[in-house]
């Protein structure tokens, strides 16, 4: 796996520009589901940053099936654009709209609100500026949108990553955004005309490539957590709940989330750091890992040691091997409704009957003892899964969890964004009863939610194979 620090992946993908748009950056977080038009199923949400749109290659399309009693169904959808009236923005060239995505009812009305990242936009002021994008639910779904603009207005590939949260009214409710130049936190209350209640540019942690949001400390307030893109000789970037530079926390990955693994109360953030190591032990292991950091009423702290999960953990499956890419995906979120946070953890680049096919574990969280115990894994190997793993397929590129049929059982969402020759495809395992399973689970390629181009559509997103 290529390992470029910070400093230099900025100067790459502005040198090479012209070369990028063949791999368009995408969603570093699987698309999360939310009830849209308030009928009380959450939708769907399958980013398609690669999509061509009116003949502009790489434009990016957001492709939305409404939840239902009986589930998601490829007819029931909606696909939104820039060049969806009341979208702001018009398509282009390798805007890759859709490359990331989050979901939070901002506004506070009762509907899920859509934040949609546009990282390659280019604005008056630079080439790749970017853009983020707020497509605000109503009764009719999403029909209106506005921008949050950088305050940075030179900024970089500015909404490559984005969290929303909200923990109440005002600045309880919260948007981060990842950029190349750093990061924006913005502050509530929000309004359907565009309006916000503060924002911070942060310059301090280097360049920002995924964000999350959590209240590690039980204040009721959302604290951002960020992670830089690669710095120096490390696997991974840093990672920051304390916006200064010096005040990394102990450990590294690509990519956050967060959740209460213990039910304690606080929130937990979790990294991915996919990365091959240098020197096994000191930074990073083989095959990737995943390391946690316990939220604590004085939150996280540079002195937090992390826990470090990997495939050779007891009660993981699988071993851990060389360039697997495990932490390559990550959501945090309760699948077995236990009232503890699960942790799902992508590996693209799993080798199983075919090279890089990928897998998908899921590992329990609990009240106490070591992480591990009763984890499981998915791929297209799996009985009752429909299609087969083929190499590059990459099955486990992104990962999110929600409730589209309202029966309390959360469904376990999976894309590959190398299936069918990078148009991608995402699959729906059904909440079981007491976890997802494969019986039953759906199959959604790009042909079959109306993207017909013949590549390189990425639906589901490309998650962070754009950088691993």
């Amino acid at each position: 796996m290529r390992r470029w620090g910070a400093a230099t992946l900025v100067a790459a993908s502005m040198t090479l520009g012209a070369l990028l748009p063949v791999s368009p950056a995408s969603a570093v977080h699987g698309g999360v589901p939310g009830d849209f038009n308030g009928d009380g199923y959450k939708d769907a949400v399958l980013p398609a940053p690669g999509a061509n749109v009116s003949g502009k290659e790489g434009a990016g399309a957001v492709v939305v099936l409404y939840g239902s009693r009986s589930g998601l169904s490829a007819g029931n959808r909606r696909t939104i654009t820039q060049n969806t009236p009341g979208v702001p923005g018009t398509a282009e060239k390798w805007d890759a709209f859709g490359a990331a995505t989050a979901t939070a009812d901002l506004n506070r009305d009762g509907y899920a609100d859509l934040l949609v990242g546009t990282p390659d936009e280019d604005t008056s002021y630079a080439a790749d500026a970017g853009t983020v994008t707020v497509l605000w639910g109503s009764k009719s779904g999403l029909t209106s949108g506005t921008d949050l603009p950088s305050p940075d207005r030179y900024s970089h590939r500015y909404g490559q990553d984005i969290a929303a949260l909200s923990l109440g009214g005002g600045g309880r409710t919260r948007v981060s955004v990842a950029g190349h130049f750093g990061s924006v936190h913005f502050t509530g209350p929000f309004t359907r005309g565009g309006a916000f209640g503060g924002v911070t540019l942060d310059m301090n942690t280097g360049s920002v490539g995924s964000v999350a949001l959590g209240d590690f400390d039980r204040d009721s307030w959302p604290t951002p957590a960020v992670v830089s893109l690669r710095d120096g000789d490390l696997t991974g970037g840093r990672v920051y709940t304390t916006l200064a530079a010096g005040k990394e926390l102990r450990g590294n990955g690509l990519i956050a989330a967060s959740g209460d693994l213990n039910g304690d109360g606080f929130t937990d953030l979790v990294a991915g750091d996919p990365d091959e190591p240098e020197k096994a032990g000191v930074d990073g292991q083989p095959g990737g890992r995943v390391l946690v950091w316990y939220g604590s009423a004085a939150g996280i702290s540079a002195d937090t040691a992390p826990v470090e999960i990997t495939q050779d953990t007891v009660g993981v499956p699988g071993a851990s091997e060389k360039d697997d890419a495990f932490g390559g995906a990550l959501a945090v979120a309760d699948l077995n409704r236990d009232g503890l946070a699960d942790i799902v953890v992508g590996s693209p680049y799993e080798d199983l009957a075919k090279n890089r096919a990928g897998q998908v574990t899921v590992i329990p969280g609990r009240a106490s003892g070591a992480l591990g115990t009763g984890s499981y894994s998915f791929s297209q190997d799996t009985a009752g899964v429909p299609g087969a793993g083929e190499t590059d397929d990459f099955f486990g590129t992104t990962v999110a969890v929600g409730d589209v049929n309202k029966d309390g059982r959360p469904e376990l969402f999976v894309g590959a964004s190398g299936e069918n020759n990078s148009t991608g495809a995402v699959w729906v395992f059904p909440g079981g009863s007491t976890r997802p399973t494969a019986t039953g689970s759906k199959l959604f390629t790009a042909a079959s939610v109306g993207l017909t181009q013949q590549s390189n559509t990425m639906l589901g997103g490309d998650g962070l194979l754009w950088l691993i």
